[in-house]
């Protein structure tokens, strides 16, 4: 299969090095040339340009989109005029997931097909094989299950719905994990502020043999431990949030649906920007082992 990649983020240059262990032929498009260049040097066909890489491409043509959801609609104003009916985009960033219902009823106008797919995993899982939710139309995903399938981890990946459904599910899983990261966080948070100077790395690693709270969360938290020691000292105590949580409260509010715990994680990250503390220090940790996000504290 040969498909055009646009985006080389930490999650699409990983991606696409999965992919091309794969033997697709992809066809990549960034602003960044060197990112370009990079994963040239791997195999990938370099484009300068949208217009470039679509011409490449074999009708009916495939076209992958990994970019941050507010770069979405200025990439697809530019493929829409080049790409012709019977194509498909595919959205893999966190976009709101109304944008993806919206986006998808615009495109059919075109005729152009457009699936949804919510990634999980960090760039680690778009290297080595991610958790993908897909949403769209079931004809169009059965029409490149093969590549979903290549790119998740075994029996990672799934059909969930309509437009949007994959972004609304994905949406979901990061509110869902706010609150996972957060309990984590107040409960180290205690056993540090405890009177039996606890090794707390040790502890993350117990948590992880059989526990009932064993996971790859408190794996990363023990590694995070393991790096940069109990204080953590080099890492802020002030927690940033991408939007996907916020996205999630805002949801479960038009449902009519209590969220409290995510609420309150939500709420955390927030005021940690004025008020940081030890639990923000473990829960940008841990923001940092899984997805690598910059938490160094600053000076």
């Amino acid at each position: 299969m040969k498909l055009g990649y646009i985006g080389l983020g930490k999650m699409g240059y990983n991606m696409v090095e999965l992919l091309l262990d794969k033997k697709y032929e992809v066809v990549v498009y960034d602003r960044s040339e060197d990112s370009v260049k990079g994963i040239a040097q791997r195999g990938a066909q370099p484009a300068d340009s949208v217009r470039s890489l679509v011409s490449t491409l074999p009708p009916p043509r495939l076209v992958w989109i990994m970019v941050p959801h507010s770069a979405v609609d200025d990439v697809l104003k530019d493929l829409v005029l080049l790409l012709a009916k019977g194509d498909t985009v595919i959205d893999g960033g966190n976009s709101p997931y109304r944008e993806s219902m919206r986006r998808a009823k615009d495109l059919e106008r075109k005729g152009i097909d457009f699936l949804d797919a919510g990634v999980s995993g960090g760039p680690g899982g778009a290297r080595a094989g991610a958790c993908i939710m897909v949403g769209g139309k079931e004809a169009v995903f059965q029409m490149y299950e093969k590549l979903f399938r290549d790119l998740a981890v075994k029996n990672g990946y799934a059909y969930i719905g309509g437009a949007g459904a994959g972004h609304f599910v994905k949406m979901v899983h990061n509110g869902i994990e706010y609150g996972m990261m957060q309990a984590l966080a107040e409960g180290f948070a205690v056993m540090k502020a405890s009177p039996f100077n606890l090794n707390l790395e040790k502890v993350a690693d117990l948590y992880n043999h059989r526990s009932v709270i064993e996971s790859r969360l408190v794996g990363w938290l023990k590694s995070a431990y393991e790096q940069s020691g109990p204080e953590l000292k080099d890492i802020s105590g002030s927690v940033a949030q991408s939007g996907e949580g916020m996205w999630t409260v805002e949801a479960a509010k038009e449902l009519g649906i209590p969220v409290p715990i995510i609420q309150g994680a939500l709420d955390f990250r927030l005021q940690s920007q004025k008020n940081p503390s030890y639990t923000g220090k473990v829960v940008s940790a841990l923001r940092h082992q899984f997805g690598g996000h910059e938490v160094k504290k600053k000076n």
